[in-house]
């Protein structure tokens, strides 16, 4: 079952012999109920930035390179899906945005071996001097995410 509000959108590519054009983020989608700030980060292979959660701003998210498994857990004690976890795979093999609402922790792990780039929209501004972030360690028992890969 999904989280609670989380929503994906799969992202269509134009190719042509020059390259490709695709539409990350239209206004008239309704994706985000504002719009904050647009921010851009890398990672090297292996890297886990996690967790993290926002009681003020929702987040949007894509990786137009490299690749990474994405983990949310929802601690939104009123939500349906309390407690529970998604995780996607995101990145230039899966090119496809990611709302996380507010409440549901969030992290990814870089896959592969180069670094992936994340480009994300918040529906605030970072506020350095109150700033809306509520850290939980990358192993938290409580969530329980064992981030190593599975040999299947």
């Amino acid at each position: 079952m999904r989280i609670e509000g989380v929503v994906t959108k799969e992202l269509i590519k134009h190719c042509d012999d020059r390259g490709f054009f695709a539409e990350v983020l239209r206004n008239d989608e309704d994706l985000l109920q504002k719009f904050g700030q647009l921010s851009w980060s890398m990672s090297y292979p292996g890297v886990i930035k996690a967790f993290h959660y926002h009681e003020i701003q929702d987040d949007l998210w894509f990786f137009p390179s490299g690749d990474a498994q994405v983990v949310l857990y929802d601690y939104r004690q009123d939500s349906p899906t309390y407690k529970q976890s998604n995780v996607f795979y995101m990145g230039e093999n899966n090119p496809i945005l990611l709302v996380i609402p507010k409440g549901v922790a969030h992290g990814y792990r870089v896959l592969g071996s180069k670094p992936a780039t994340i480009i994300y929209c918040t529906t605030e501004s970072y506020n350095s001097s109150n700033p809306d972030e509520k850290r939980i360690p990358w192993d938290d028992e409580s969530i329980g995410f064992n981030w190593k890969t599975k040999n299947r």
